[in-house]
């Protein structure tokens, strides 16, 4: 009788979950439709005459974006990490002065909008010479997450039992070799998580890519997406096909990541 009366729970279940999943069906299908099909009315919903066009085109022309946002990715969470971890050590257990108009600093640099930012970039990238480069991202996409790290290691390293902090300098360890040697270790999820915040926000980014780097030789795959887009057509199966190059790509990628801070 429990099985026969909850059997619309089943049903329900699985109408969620089709719908949840409704969109990704729609990116295959559109994937490996071709161009001229697309308009048709009304639309198929399985691609009858499927075609590998999206896949090859994306294939020849993303790999090289697909690249630089990895490498922009990777780059921003190391210099995330080598600047928001020692900051938030020094906030959570050092105490300097001025300690919590920093942390409310941190939190008013996490509101400014990244279209705000991506123009005093441009104004500093020009005199500077830093427009169109890959260095140049890495170092706008730290700016979001550094306020983040620091915050996140903050909170995190408070919690660390002094008598751990005392045990070391009795032993005669500085400042510095406290930090490397045993705080840090402790710390691998607060590392864990920042990594992979700091990735996400990294090859998300559109703003700060089409603001410093639209003209460089080595553009994100945010870019290399939005290339297909023009005035009279538009590729959505190329642009499709890359959106599942990019879904991959984003998972091998953050294991990468989180495997760098396992033991």
């Amino acid at each position: 009788m429990t099985g026969r009366g909850t059997w619309w729970k089943t049903v329900l279940g699985l109408f969620l979950v089709a719908l949840m999943l409704f969109p990704v069906y729609w990116i295959v299908n559109v994937s490996l439709t071709r161009t001229k099909d697309l308009r048709a009315d009304p639309p198929h919903w399985f691609p009858w005459k499927p075609t590998f066009g999206g896949y090859v085109n994306v294939l020849n022309d993303q790999l090289p974006a697909l690249g630089t946002s990895l490498v922009i990715g990777l780059g921003c969470v190391g210099l995330t990490l080598v600047i928001s971890a020692p900051a938030g050590y020094a906030l959570a257990k050092l105490r300097p002065r001025g300690g919590a108009a920093l942390n409310f600093l941190l939190l008013v640099a996490q509101m400014i909008p990244s279209v705000v930012m991506a123009i005093g970039f441009y104004a500093i990238y020009v005199r500077l010479g830093l427009l169109n480069s890959v260095g140049g991202l890495i170092v706008a996409d730290s700016t979001i997450a550094v306020p983040f790290g620091v915050l996140v290691f903050r909170a995190f390293m408070s919690g660390i039992p002094e008598e751990l902090i005392q045990a070391a300098k009795i032993d005669g360890a500085s400042v510095w070799r406290t930090f490397t040697s045993v705080v840090l270790p402790v710390s691998r999820n607060a590392v864990l998580t920042v990594s992979l915040f700091a990735f996400l926000w990294a090859w998300s980014d559109f703003v700060f890519a089409s603001t410093l780097d639209r003209n460089g030789d080595a553009v994100p795959i945010t870019l290399g997406i939005y290339a297909y887009i023009g005035n009279n057509t538009t590729e959505w199966n190329s642009i499709m096909a890359a959106v599942l190059l990019v879904v991959a790509q984003r998972y091998v990628a953050g294991g990468v990541t989180a495997g760098a801070v396992k033991d």
